[in-house]
């Protein structure tokens, strides 16, 4: 059953390629390359959580790491924006920790390596992937859209209040996935955490309820992580406080 199920996934994997050169939308090298490295990254990962279960200050470490790449993949893909790692990290970072902190404060979740690793890496997760959507949108708006900012300068409005509008569409947008996963969860989606823990051997209606965690405490942390992550890119184009240069 293994052998069919990453063939089949692989197989999967050379149709994504596949259709990404009949549509020319050049995404061939990304899908392989984030294929192989998911690959390998599992397959380190499935050796070295072992150990790392059994020592608090390795989880600790381990989640260093998590928040480490999650910045560099999020940074990365912010082109333009200065210090775009180091804004990416602030923005994961304290949103994850605003969605962790009361989760193992009020013992919602055990401060054991088991429980702490897989809800720090799915805040994180969602972390990431919210900082990058807001900081691409708000960057290209600013690119596209500088005329609108400029003008609302010249009618004497602050850096704040010119990018107020690019600002919150940048938010809205990153929010966007989290949102209608959440609302149709169970009914368009069954996500990876219910199901694993079904397949695990945990009740559906346990199942659920953690799911439910998870995905409420989502809500939270990817609202703050774009937020966060939208003020820093604008802080980052405003100069001498009053120009707007796009990155």
């Amino acid at each position: 059953m293994a052998v069919a199920q990453v063939a089949v996934a692989a197989g999967l994997v050379v149709l994504a390629i596949g259709l990404s050169v009949l549509a020319r939308v050049a995404l061939e090298r990304e899908l392989a390359v984030a294929a192989v490295r998911a690959a390998v990254q599992l397959t380190l990962v499935g050796v070295v959580v072992t150990t790392v279960f059994r020592h608090l200050g390795l989880a600790a470490a381990f989640v260093a790491v998590m928040l480490a790449a999650a910045a560099v993949t999020a940074g990365g893909r912010l082109r333009g924006v200065p210090h775009a790692r180091a804004r990416a990290a602030a923005a994961i970072g304290a949103a994850a920790a605003l969605g962790l902190v009361p989760l193992l404060v009020t013992g919602a979740f055990a401060t054991t390596p088991r429980e702490v690793i897989p809800i720090a890496g799915i805040l994180i997760g969602g972390a990431m992937a919210a900082t990058t959507l807001a900081g691409r949108r708000l960057a290209e708006d600013l690119r596209d859209g500088l005329g609108e900012i400029e003008a609302r300068l010249a009618l004497g409005a602050s850096a704040a209040e010119a990018l107020r509008p690019a600002v919150a569409r940048a938010v809205t947008t990153a929010m966007v996935p989290v949102i209608d996963q959440t609302r149709n969860v169970g009914l368009v989606t069954l996500p990876g955490t219910f199901v694993g823990l079904v397949l695990g051997g945990a009740s559906p209606a346990e199942a659920a309820r953690l799911q439910l965690v998870v995905l409420l405490s989502l809500l939270a942390v990817e609202l703050a992580a774009a937020l966060l992550a939208a003020g820093l890119v604008a802080r980052a184009c405003v100069r001498d406080g009053e120009r707007v240069v796009p990155p």
